[in-house]
């Protein structure tokens, strides 16, 4: 469909050429010149690509929302490369745009253009299929975890090996039809015997199915919540995950010596140290727990950077599971003895990690 023909749709501000004596195609509109098409953006930004211009650099934001905004116009020599609402409006604020492509700046076809909602419609797809694969797997193997509990807490109380392997089986055959995860650095990792306090930054949901997969007897800190949910909760029971009330001292501080208790007889704890997840994808600060468990049983801290789970599965869009793939890269193990200095070389660690390659 032609700009020209958006009259009929709504009271949009279109863009014309701005006119000039010199050329009869000037007092054309911009869609009979180019040949443009619309749909809706899947960043929800509204670029008008200018096909007179080769660079493909220059974009102009439309919103249907603002229709009492003068007409901007421009010349074909100059690009579409001034910006008519952004000055007058915060772009965070416009609720919906259009977006033009134009078939001769090589953006692709008309066929190209989609709409918001089919991509929404897709990820919303996948996240019901991810959750139906997760809870087929999760019954097909907690029989296995139920039976060898008993056995499980005479011979290996503490690390719980075999509970670990059938959840690492659940993670595996949950993420494999919906993304690769990458590993880098697994020679950093410590023994299976060796006991440490794993960190990591948290982007999403899907960081636990990722961590699972490595296959290690860490223990999770867990919210108490997520215990009273079927089959789930049971599981977590079983692995020895540790709850924990937030906005509760007391129970903070019986979590941190639950933690120092499981070091003590050869197990490792995993933290998260921002506390919660990342909603814009930038590394919180990290809290001083996990480096004074680390410091007070001197045992090391492994640091580890995941990326790409925030873009496959947003925190606060649980329903929702992009396309992508994950990159899992262990960093080797910090030993000191002092919290602090651990915390900020963890920290710096993942920072830059994220900063090179995230």
């Amino acid at each position: 469909m032609e700009l020209s023909s958006l009259h009929s749709l709504s009271p949009l501000p279109l863009c014309y050429p701005k006119p000039s004596s010199s050329s009869t195609l000037s007092f054309l509109p911009f869609s009979d010149r180019t040949r443009a098409y619309f749909g809706y953006s899947v960043r929800k930004r509204a670029t008008l690509r200018n096909s007179c211009n080769s660079a493909q650099k220059n974009f102009l934001h439309i919103s249907r929302a603002h229709d009492h905004e003068p007409r901007c116009y421009f010349s074909p020599n100059e690009g579409l490369n001034r910006y008519c609402i952004s000055k007058l409006y915060n772009l965070n604020k416009l609720s919906r745009y259009v977006v033009a492509k134009s078939e001769l700046a090589g953006a692709g076809t008309p066929d190209a253009s989609y709409s918001l909602s089919e991509v929404k419609l897709s990820s919303k797809v996948r996240g019901v299929c991810f959750y139906a694969v997760t809870a087929i797997a999760a019954i097909s193997l907690i029989g296995f975890m139920i039976v060898a509990h008993p056995f499980v807490l005479l011979f290996d109380r503490y690390r719980r090996k075999a509970q670990h392997f059938v959840a690492k089986l659940w993670a595996a055959a949950t993420v494999a039809p919906f993304f690769k995860i990458e590993y880098e650095g697994l020679e950093n990792l410590p023994s299976h015997d060796a006991p440490a306090v794993y960190v990591s930054n948290h982007q999403s949901f899907l960081d636990i199915y990722t961590l699972l997969t490595l296959g290690r007897s860490f223990k999770f800190i867990s919210k108490t919540a997520i215990f009273l949910f079927p089959i789930i909760g049971w599981a977590m029971s079983m692995m020895g995950t540790i709850p924990l009330k937030r906005m509760d001292s007391r129970s903070q501080l019986e979590c941190l010596k639950r933690c120092m208790d499981l070091i003590g007889n050869g197990a490792s704890v995993f933290f998260f140290p921002e506390g919660t997840r990342s909603k814009d994808g930038k590394l919180g600060d990290f809290k001083k727990g996990a480096f004074s468990v680390a410091a007070k049983t001197r045992v090391p801290v492994v640091p580890i950077t995941l990326i790409g789970t925030g873009g496959i599965m947003p925190a606060g869009m649980e329903g929702v599971v992009n396309s992508g793939s994950v990159k899992v890269i262990i960093h080797k193990p910090i030993k000191e003895t002092d919290p602090e200095i651990l915390r900020q070389i963890a920290r710096n660690t993942i920072l830059d990690t994220l900063k090179l390659r995230g």
